[in-house]
């Protein structure tokens, strides 16, 4: 009897410690990238944890079988069946997870261009709709990217979506930016105003910077990266949101979220809508505006899909346009908030600079399922833009000591203005106020076709077609109290009496058509993924100038600039924690519309050459269950950078040059790192450190004009001088706790060092001038609490941000003609219920 109890109890206690490990790695079904931070719990005990960095879990269970759960907040619960021995561990392998189980299949069509962890060989950074959500507050949209290696977001002069942001060095007209894969840089300038995408955050489901050459397939060149905005889509349960925040300076936003959910018929729509507005931090520049989203999809049987896509935002703002010298800003009474841009009349603030824009723009997804290997995108998309920015015209009486202000630094006072006018009667209006209106219609159509035409060999290739039309005049928005203003600009018409909302000083148009193709090939087998793409385009422009130009003689002729890509790319993972990666390219960029018609008039740049950048990269990548590092060094020289200078020839005529053989070279390394020492405790950091320089002085370049005279000649000298604009090194640090659950506590701390005045390297014609200011470093401290809590049986969260909590001044944006300061201590709190 003793022996059988003690065999008894050892089969007992082996049963109770006998224990297997179960390991596996989640998968984001849409991006095809390991999801971390997923829970992971084995049904009917206490076994489970969280994924890691890289996606990766490992549990301990004393179970020889059973049930795995997988959950993620807005993703669909999944549930594995196991089965392990005692000391042994079996791996579940990739378990793919999606966002809406019930939901119409993701339209998210190859042109996205989405890069994938250890996969895609670029340097790349994803920001998700949660960390948008929680971390942005009142902050202009591209401010969320602020802690990302090689980015450098400010919020410009300060108005309301004036925000700029700069990558590697690189402005904003040699970027990338994409929305839902649809290119939305200006194609005259190559500039993006974020003003016209002010609601975008509040449906943006997540956002890639790919650093350098990117993994755009379609015919986009980027010397600085690739920004890819992906928006939500529709909704698979039925419900919503509403939500409400404030902040300092009067801001107010109130927004709410609808959805069918997918309807036995197939048919499924989402709706969203909010309104902002506010008094703005900096003087003069109060704001208002209206976003929407709309989004209608059914599935067309089992290989089809449709989605229709509208978004827009409609705001109005002041802005502060002049930048000024520092000791104006410690003279004024506003100090870093002074702005010279606005005044009073009848009592009501008048912005003398501002903005208003609206430019919807709408898609129509098709994507088909030709077969198991071969899928097709498509999506003809459009945009309206209708707006401009404000100004005045005339005598200029805004001047800091003008008689005309009630006071040094003090606003305009306008009514003053009004008074000197009205007594001129019939003389008409000596100082008057007008808007530069930039009106546009935009057609596209983007085709993407991919097939993995062997094993492991995927083969894809599109077209991308667009066309735009620009609409550019001044519009008289003000007579000031005078009866009209007298404009000559318009040799079909020199005696023009002009009143509000007639047509003055210029007008005209301009056509770009771009036509566009791409192919690449991409092989991936076990530890290697490679690619090779190449991509061409033709970029056409035409003038038609109707103010300048007799009738009969006012269009140009087509200009044709023919561009290329080439680049190709390696990854290579050398253990389930280790990778590498390189990629190389090459291409020729079309020049922009104003270095082909020189002056704003019809005359066409002949000499006009493409500019030509050559990039390589190096890339190292670490991920373990807490760990987590990307480290990468750039190298990227752009040569022939479009250059045109303007002067004044002795006949009072302006003349321009053509300038080529401007050359500058940045190179950096980009360090970025995660790690989790605690399920609950979360912490990063990111280092940048550039070298962005001009490489060489131009001189002995000869102006001629059409006949063949010589008029002058041109010297440039930049020869080591730092590119300015963009802090060349910036750190970053900063953690996330959880102390309870529902509850996130986050610090975050950015510093930037070595910005320099941005200069205009036409104007370098003296070589005494040198190096251009160097604005002192700065560091700043942003503060955030997230709480989830119930609210009557709805999911309800409260979020709360404090940026610059340290009131630190400091210096964001340098140019040769003077300074804006950055925001001083700024919060915003906000709530959002789910219904």
């Amino acid at each position: 009897m003793r022996k059988f109890l003690a065999l008894a109890l050892f089969l007992t206690s082996a049963t109770i410690f006998a224990q297997g490990t179960i390991t596996g790695t989640v998968i984001d079904s849409d991006m095809d990238a390991p999801l971390p931070g997923a829970n992971v719990l084995v049904v009917g005990t206490n076994a489970g944890g969280m994924t890691d960095f890289g996606g990766k879990f490992s549990i301990q269970t004393d179970r020889t079988s059973g049930v795995v759960e997988i959950t993620y907040v807005g993703f669909e619960a999944i549930r594995v069946p196991f089965t392990v021995q005692n000391g042994q561990t079996v791996d579940l392998g990739r378990i793919l997870i999606s966002p809406d189980a019930d939901a119409l299949e993701e339209v998210i069509i190859t042109s996205y261009s989405i890069a994938i962890d250890r996969k895609t060989p670029v340097a790349v950074s994803t920001i998700k709709a949660e960390a948008i959500e929680q971390r942005l507050g009142n902050q202009e949209f591209p401010e969320i990217l602020k802690s990302t290696p090689g980015v450098y977001a400010t919020k410009g002069g300060g108005g309301f979506g004036d925000a700029e942001i700069r990558l590697r060095g690189f402005d904003s007209e040699n970027i990338a930016v994409m929305i839902n894969g649809i290119p939305v840089n200006d194609m005259e300038n190559g500039r993006v105003y974020w003003s016209n995408w002010a609601g975008l955050s509040d449906v943006t489901r997540f956002m890639q910077v790919q650093r350098g050459l990117g993994a755009s397939k379609v015919a986009v060149p980027s010397i600085g990266g690739t920004i890819n905005i992906v928006t939500k889509t529709t909704d698979a349960e039925k419900g919503g949101s509403v939500l409400y925040s404030l902040g300092n300076d009067g801001y107010n936003k109130v927004g709410a979220t609808l959805s069918t959910g997918k309807m036995d018929n197939g048919w499924a729509a989402t709706v969203s809508g909010s309104k902002t507005e506010g008094d703005g931090y900096v003087d003069g520049t109060q704001f208002s505006g209206f976003s929407y989203f709309v989004n209608v999809a059914k599935e067309l049987g089992e290989d089809h899909e449709l989605s229709f896509t509208a978004f827009g935002a409609q705001q109005e703002h002041g802005q502060r346009q002049n930048a000024e010298q520092l000791i104006t800003y410690r003279q004024s009474e506003s100090g870093t908030r002074f702005n010279r841009d606005w005044g009073y009349r009848d009592g009501q603030v008048v912005s003398i600079e501002d903005n208003f824009f609206h430019k919807p723009q709408i898609s129509l997804n098709h994507y088909w399922d030709i077969s198991d290997n071969t899928k097709l995108s498509t999506v003809a998309y459009a945009s309206f833009g209708s707006g401009g920015g404000g100004g005045f015209g005339g005598v200029d009486k805004f001047g800091l000591k003008s008689k005309y202000r009630d006071g040094f630094l003090q606003p305009v006072n306008l009514d003053l203005i009004v008074e000197e006018n009205v007594e001129l009667g019939a003389l008409g209006s000596e100082t008057y106020l007008r808007a530069s209106r930039n009106n546009h219609e935009w057609y596209g159509l983007l085709s993407t076709i991919s097939s993995e035409v062997v094993e492991n060999l995927e083969v894809t290739g599109g077209i991308d077609l667009r066309y735009y039309e620009g609409e550019h005049y001044t519009e008289l928005t003000d007579l000031l109290g005078g009866q009209y203003v007298f404009d000559d600009a318009n040799v079909n018409n020199p005696l023009n009496a002009a009143q509000v909302g007639d047509k003055i000083d210029y007008y005209n148009d301009g056509l770009v058509g771009w036509l566009g193709a791409f192919a690449q090939a991409e092989y991936s087998k076990d530890k290697l993924s490679a690619f090779i793409n190449v991509a061409a385009s033709n970029t056409s422009y035409k003038r038609i100038d109707y103010f300048r130009y007799e009738v009969g003689n006012q269009e140009t002729e087509w200009v044709d600039f023919f561009g290329y890509s080439a680049k190709g790319g390696a990854n290579y993972n050398l253990t389930d924690t280790h990778n590498v990666f390189a990629n190389i390219g090459y291409f020729e960029k079309a020049p922009f519309m104003n270095a082909v018609f020189l002056n704003n008039t019809n005359d066409i740049n002949e000499d006009a050459e493409n500019q030509k950048i050559f990039s390589a990269e190096l890339g190292y990548g670490f991920r373990s269950r807490n760990f987590r590092v990307d480290l990468n060094a750039y190298y990227t020289k752009w040569d022939d950078k479009t250059l045109t200078e303007t002067f004044r020839q002795e006949d009072g005529t302006f003349g321009s040059a053509n300038i080529l053989g401007l050359n500058a070279l940045h190179q950096g390394i980009e360090l970025e790192v995660n790690y989790r020492p605690f399920e609950n405790l979360t912490l990063n950091g990111m280092a940048s450190i550039g070298d962005w320089t001009w490489e060489n002085d131009v001189t002995g370049v000869a102006v001629i004009d059409e006949t063949g005279q010589f008029l002058r000649e041109v010297n440039l000298y930049v020869e080591g001088l730092k590119v300015g604009g963009s802090a060349q090194n910036s750190f970053a640090a900063g953690a996330d706790f959880e102390p309870m659950e529902g509850t996130h506590i986050r610090l975050n701390w950015n510093y930037f060092d070595a910005l320099y005045a941005d200069f205009d390297p036409a104007r370098r014609d003296d070589a005494t001038l040198g190096q251009s200011y160097e604005v002192p470093a700065y560091g700043l401290v942003d503060f955030g609490v997230t709480y989830n809590f119930d609210f009557g049986g709805f999911d309800a969260t409260l979020i709360g941000n404090v940026n610059n909590v340290l009131d630190t001044e400091y210096i964001s944006v340098a140019r040769d003609s003077g300074f804006f300061y950055g925001f001083g201590r700024t919060f915003n709190i906000g709530t959002k219920l789910n219904f």
